[in-house]
């Protein structure tokens, strides 16, 4: 298990089952097909995220670590007014923010790695989902100008679902798997691949959700 995903659940989602998600909000989509891999018998959905805020920041400069503490530190408060996004649910919709006292958001899964949802040019960048109840002028501005907030409406992607570990073997495989599925069904890929991430260490690596997603016409 690397490091990234040790602060991961240590954070996002500590208090995780052993067998299963976290209790947290998950992003919204539009299922516009559900199949399997013939060979392997692995889920595969054809999927269109409607609508979906992201808060992002690149990982070409310091890395995984450096990337995941600046959008915790996001969370944590480091945002106008200092709100501070809760790590479970309920959502606690509080104080306004030129109170002080900031108000508590519960955070949605996944966390998008290597994701070029939000990026422009190629870039590898991490991203958290901000709950469905929030707008993109809703969500808190960041004081870091390294971290960004974006939306993206009417995103469709192919999504390959997966147990165990997020480890660059498991990663290759289903990306090959969903790059095949594609091929053989005549969709237009439009982007790269990147990862989704669901659950933390607390929860069995054959409990654990993880996902390859990739972009499509």
């Amino acid at each position: 298990m690397n490091k990234l995903i040790t602060i991961f659940v240590t954070t996002l989602l500590a208090g995780c089952s052993i067998v299963g998600e976290a209790g947290v909000e998950s992003a919204p989509y539009k299922l516009l097909k559900a199949d399997k891999d013939k060979e392997t018998e692995t889920k595969i959905e054809i999927r269109e995220y409607q609508s979906m805020v992201l808060v992002s920041t690149s990982m070409d400069d310091d890395g995984r670590n450096s990337a995941f503490r600046r959008l915790f530190n996001y969370i944590a408060g480091d945002n106008s007014g200092q709100r501070e996004i809760a790590m479970t649910a309920p959502v606690y919709m509080g104080n306004d923010a030129a109170s002080g006292e900031g108000m508590k958001i519960s955070m949605t899964a996944p966390v998008f790695m290597n994701s070029d949802v939000a990026s422009s040019g190629g870039a590898n960048v991490m991203s958290f989902v901000m709950p469905d109840s929030f707008t993109y002028d809703s969500t808190p501005i960041p004081n870091n100008p390294k971290v960004k907030v974006s939306e993206v409406k009417n995103y469709k992607v192919a999504a390959i679902t997966f147990s165990w570990t997020l480890s660059d073997s498991n990663v290759k495989k289903h990306t090959n798997i969903l790059l095949d599925y594609l091929k053989q069904n005549d969709f237009t890929v439009t982007g790269k691949a990147y990862t989704a991430a669901y659950n933390g260490p607390m929860t069995l690596p054959m409990y654990r959700k993880n996902e390859v997603l990739i972009p499509i016409q």
